[in-house]
């Protein structure tokens, strides 16, 4: 009776055991295929600053998601900030886009996380889309708010995450 009780205790902790490495290594798997960040110096983004980012793609078969990230501080003086993105394609296939990202509410308070005069704010532009080419990618953001300096854009980053 005692020899069956360890038993059942030693296959509980064993199980407990498999489960808790199991959860522990599938939350440590990153999906991150790429992330870059690029700081924008003093804050001002001059129209004639194009960003680019350059992402290996290897796998053409699983869905990717597109993120842009974007910091300011509270003298941004727009609600909204617009780009123009070029991506150039392995295969030099160029697609364009015109992208539109929410930085406050239409009350005027601040959207995104942060503290202080600093915001951030990481917006999904790009959901499950397969890339059709394997090899060298490249993004560039160009920002489109009709004016020769920007100012209050810290940084932009970009990111892409493979989907599961």
């Amino acid at each position: 009776m005692i020899m069956t009780r360890i038993r059942l205790i030693h296959r509980i902790n064993s199980f407990l055991l498999t489960g808790l490495l199991l959860v522990l290594l599938t939350s440590c798997h990153d999906n991150r295929v790429f992330e870059e960040s690029i700081k924008i110096d003093q804050g001002t983004w001059a129209a004639d600053n194009i960003l680019g980012f350059s992402a290996v793609i290897s796998d053409t078969l699983c869905g990717y998601s597109m993120y842009i990230d974007v910091r300011n501080d509270i003298s941004y003086s727009y609600s909204n900030l617009y780009f123009f993105m070029k991506t150039v394609f392995p295969n030099g296939r160029i697609a364009r886009d015109t992208i539109e990202c929410m930085l406050a509410g239409y009350d005027g308070k601040w959207l995104g996380s942060g503290s202080g005069n600093v915001r951030f704010n990481r917006f999904l532009f790009q959901k499950d889309i397969r890339l059709p080419v394997s090899g060298s990618y490249r993004f560039e953001l160009e920002q489109a708010m009709r004016v020769e300096e920007l100012k209050g854009i810290l940084d932009i980053g970009f990111r892409i995450d493979k989907v599961n």
